[in-house]
C-alpha cells in the first residue's frame, strides 16, 4: 500500500476491517489538502485541533505531536483503524484522545478539521455541538471529494459557524473555511423521533441513525417474520440501528437474553434508550463493536441482521458477507441466522457456502427473507 506523506508525517495505514489483498488506500486527496492547508497557516504545538470523521486515522495520526488533538467521530472501525495505524507507525495506541459522537468534546479548540460525512444529519449535529468550543479566530475547515460534497454543506457551516469561502478544486477535493462568527445560542433537532404501529412504539434516532426519519422497507418487511417461541435463547442483533428488531423480537420473546451490537456509537446510544423505553430494565448487551468479532464462539443461539451494503461512500457486499462469517463463528451448531437483503443481491448463494441449510421465510417484491442453518 502507498504511504500517506504530508507536512507532518509519512505514514503507513491501513483501513478496518481489513481485507486481503486490499484494493482500497485509507486515506484520500481530501485528507491531504487539510492537512496542506493546515501546514500552510501552521498553529504550534500548543494549539488545540479537533479532528472529526476521521475514516481511518489519517489526519490525527499525522498530526499527533504538531498539535494537541482530538479525534472524534461515530464509526467504531474509524476508531479501531486510528489505534492500530498509531501502533503500526510507532506510537501507542492511545497517544492521543479518542472520543465516539455519543460523548461531548470539553475545552476550545484553534481549528476543526471536518471530513464531511455521508449524512448531513450528524455534519449538523457536530457543528450544532461546537457552540462554545471554538476559540475567536479559529476556523473550521471540511473537506470532501467534490463528488461527495452536496450544497448543503457548505450552508450548514455558514449557518452554524460563519462566513464559508470555498478553495479551488485540488485532485477532485475541495475544503470549505468556516471562520467562526458569534452566534445565538442554537438548539439541535436531534435526536428525532418516529412512531411505530406494530409493535407499537416511539422510536429515538440520533443523528447518524440509518433510516432516522422513518422505519427502512426493509425492516418493515422483515418484521412480521422474526422468529417466535425462542424460549430463553441467546439473541444476537447485528448492525441493531435504533435497535427495533431485537426490541420486537425481545417483546414477542419474554425469556430471550438479547445482545445488540452496531459500529455507529450513536446506533448503540439510540438502541440503548429504545430498549430501556421499550422493555425497562430488562437486561440487555448493548455495545459498540467490529459486528460480532468480540463474540465467543458458539456463544448464540439466534442472529438477526438487515446487512448494510455500504462503508461510508463505498458500495459492495464486503462487510454483510463479513457479517455473515461472523454469525457463523458465533452460533452453536444448529443456530440460525435470520437475514433481509434485497432480491438482487443474491445472499442465498452466498449464505449456502457457509451454512449446511438456507431457506427463504418470507418474500415481497424486492426483499428476501432468509434462514440460514449452521
Amino acid at each position: 500500500m502507498p504511504v500517506f506523506t504530508s507536512a507532518f508525517a509519512a505514514l503507513d495505514l491501513i483501513r478496518q476491517p481489513e481485507q486481503a489483498s486490499e484494493p482500497l488506500q485509507a486515506f484520500d486527496a481530501a485528507d491531504e489538502y487539510l492537512l496542506g492547508h493546515l501546514a500552510e497557516h501552521p498553529l504550534g504545538k500548543q494549539a488545540r485541533v479537533l479532528v472529526l470523521n476521521d475514516s481511518f486515522g489519517a489526519l490525527a495520526a499525522s498530526l499527533l505531536g504538531h498539535a494537541e488533538v482530538v479525534s472524534s467521530g461515530d464509526s467504531y472501525l474509524g476508531a479501531q483503524a486510528l489505534e492500530k495505524n498509531l501502533v503500526r507507525n510507532g506510537q501507542p495506541f492511545d497517544a492521543l484522545s479518542v472520543l465516539p459522537a455519543s460523548e461531548q468534546w470539553g475545552g476550545l479548540f484553534d481549528r476543526v478539521l471536518v471530513r464531511v460525512p455521508k449524512t448531513l444529519a450528524l455534519l449538523e449535529e457536530q457543528l450544532i455541538r461546537l457552540q462554545g468550543h471554538l476559540k475567536p479566530d479559529a476556523l473550521v475547515v471540511a473537506a470532501a471529494m467534490v463528488k461527495h460534497l452536496p450544497r448543503a454543506a457548505g450552508d450548514l457551516l455558514e449557518r452554524y459557524v460563519g462566513p464559508v469561502s470555498a478553495s479551488l478544486a485540488v485532485k477532485k477535493a475541495r475544503l470549505l473555511i468556516a471562520t467562526a462568527q458569534a452566534k445565538a445560542p442554537f438548539t439541535s433537532p436531534y435526536p428525532s423521533r418516529y412512531a411505530l404501529e406494530q409493535p407499537p412504539m416511539v422510536l429515538l434516532n440520533h443523528a447518524n441513525v440509518f433510516c432516522r426519519e422513518g422505519l427502512d422497507i426493509g425492516t418493515r418487511a422483515f418484521l412480521p417474520h422474526l422468529p417466535r417461541n425462542l424460549g430463553s435463547a441467546r439473541v444476537a442483533d447485528l448492525g441493531c440501528g435504533n435497535g427495533i428488531l431485537a426490541i420486537a423480537s425481545a417483546l414477542a420473546n419474554p425469556q430471550a437474553q438479547y445482545t445488540l451490537v452496531d459500529e455507529s456509537y450513536m446506533a448503540v446510544q439510540s438502541a440503548s434508550e429504545n430498549w430501556q423505553a421499550a422493555l425497562g430494565e430488562r437486561p440487555v448487551t448493548v455495545r459498540a463493536d467490529d459486528g460480532l468479532a468480540s463474540q465467543e464462539p458458539q456463544s448464540l443461539d439466534v442472529v438477526l441482521c438487515n446487512p448494510p451494503f455500504h462503508q461510508q461512500q463505498v458500495v459492495g457486499d464486503f462487510l454483510a458477507w463479513r457479517m455473515f462469517q461472523q454469525a457463523r463463528e458465533a452460533l452453536v451448531v444448529g443456530g440460525a441466522l435470520y437475514i433481509v437483503g434485497n432480491r438482487h443481491l443474491g445472499y442465498h448463494g452466498k449464505l449456502t457456502k457457509l451454512f449446511r441449510g438456507v431457506e427463504q421465510v418470507a418474500a415481497t417484491p424486492k426483499f428476501v427473507i432468509l434462514k440460514a442453518r449452521k
